[in-house]
């Protein structure tokens, strides 16, 4: 996401103009003018009178929207304001020119269906949103504006959609090679866009250093793993799918981002893994779910079987539920998530954990370091072996989970190779 910012320095008057310049201006992007066209809030006679005055835009091509497009709030209190956005015209000229002058009515018709590409949202942040509703003007009115990179390359690049772009047809062509059936541009090729958007997602999750787990950050990648599994199963694959991916995402992005090729053999092991793991279960879920198909509503008992039994995320069962017309209670879900913690909790409570043979410590609560072996150092084999010799260096428990830093001593080879 590219923007400007000003924090009480300049306003609407300079945001409209350093937008337009770089959108029209013949040095920058030079998109012609009579392509373009504006949202203004429906209160903001401000904004309509500067865009005008600024670009020369005709008032027909403004149009003004409501809260629901055209204004922003950080939450229920705190600073907001109303928005203008900048849509381009990416239908495609045949041999007459196209209407520009559009009906509200069109102009919606056409945002909805893609024909119209918004790339840029300036957001003027001039009111303090009260707890009552109320809104008082803040001090000093700031902008926050955000352009979609991707979104400006594909008008650029004169495509459809991002996914045309030079950013994601390298990853989709080889995803094609892997796979070994046609691209649909349409409604069908669909996973491969999945797999091509995930593939980059889980490159650079890995490279900053997030390790797939069961909570927080890591559980989003391993989420985010999960689906890919999943539309590479729709696709026929049986085996690792998206590991190749990873491999073209580091060579396509890595001479702006050095770290996807210093840390590709370590993005490649950790994805091949986590894919080979889903795969263990992913059958047995996607059959139960089959099973359940006729219900419709899959019970959070049900729920919460998929995510413990078969590795399901509780959003990838509600995704597939989606699909076929159906609900997940998912506040059963929870309570039943909520009794497996409980229960493992009161199992670390009455436990102990031992490490090297001599250093047994009793787990308490908190969440703090406790150093065993200050002076050992850690290496990490666990995504080349399944068995090591090892001492305890370091651990801590936070709510229900135990985390151990344990040192690498004598490992032995993994016969499931990972």
């Amino acid at each position: 996401m590219l923007g400007n910012f000003s924090f009480g320095d300049y306003f609407k008057k300079e945001a409209i103009e350093y937008a337009w310049e770089l959108v029209t201006g013949k040095n920058w992007l030079g998109i012609q003018p009579d392509r373009l066209y504006v949202t203004v809030h429906h209160t903001d006679d401000e904004a309509r009178r500067l865009w005008t005055s600024i670009t020369g835009l005709p008032d027909a091509r403004i149009y003004g929207l409501g809260d629901k497009d055209n204004f922003w709030q950080m939450g229920e209190t705190g600073p907001c304001g109303p928005c203008s956005e900048i849509l381009v015209d990416i239908r495609e000229r045949g041999a007459g020119s196209r209407e520009r002058d559009l009906s509200l009515e069109a102009f919606v018709r056409l945002s909805e269906e893609g024909q119209l590409l918004e790339i840029w949202n300036l957001v003027f942040m001039q009111y303090d949103q009260q707890a009552d509703g109320s809104r008082i003007p803040l001090p000093a009115p700031s902008v926050d504006t955000g352009a979609g990179l991707e979104r400006l390359a594909a008008v650029m690049q004169h495509v459809a959609s991002n996914y045309d772009t030079d950013l994601f047809v390298p990853i989709i062509e080889r995803a094609v090679e892997v796979v070994g059936k046609k691209y649909d541009r349409g409604p069908g090729g669909a996973p491969y866009r999945v797999l091509a958007d995930h593939a980059r997602a889980v490159a650079f999750l890995l490279a900053d250093g997030v390790y797939p787990s069961n909570e927080g950050r890591g559980y989003v990648l391993r989420r985010i793993l999960r689906r890919a599994v999943r539309h590479a199963w729709l696709l026929g694959r049986r085996e690792p799918t998206l590991v190749h991916l990873v491999h073209s995402v580091s060579g396509l992005m890595g001479s702006v981002y050095p770290d996807l090729i210093q840390k590709r053999g370590h993005l490649e092991s950790v994805t091949r893994a986590e894919e080979e793991r889903f795969f263990d279960t992913i059958e047995g879920g996607l059959e139960r779910l089959e099973q359940l198909q006729g219900a419709k509503t899959i019970s959070g008992a049900e729920a919460f079987k998929l995510y413990d039994t078969f590795g399901f995320p509780i959003d990838l069962t509600q995704l597939i539920a989606g699909e076929r017309g159906q609900s997940v209670d998912v506040a059963e879900f929870e309570r039943e998530l909520g009794k497996q913690r409980a229960r493992s909790h009161d199992a670390l409570e009455r436990s102990k954990v031992a490490g090297g043979g001599k250093v047994a410590v009793h787990v308490k609560r908190g969440g703090e370091w406790r150093t065993v072996k200050p002076r050992a150092k850690q290496k990490w084999v666990g995504y080349e072996t399944t068995q090591a010799e090892t001492d305890v260096l370091r651990f801590r428990q936070a709510s229900d989970v135990v985390e151990v830093v344990l040192r690498k001593i004598r490992s032995t080879p993994s016969r499931a190779g990972r």
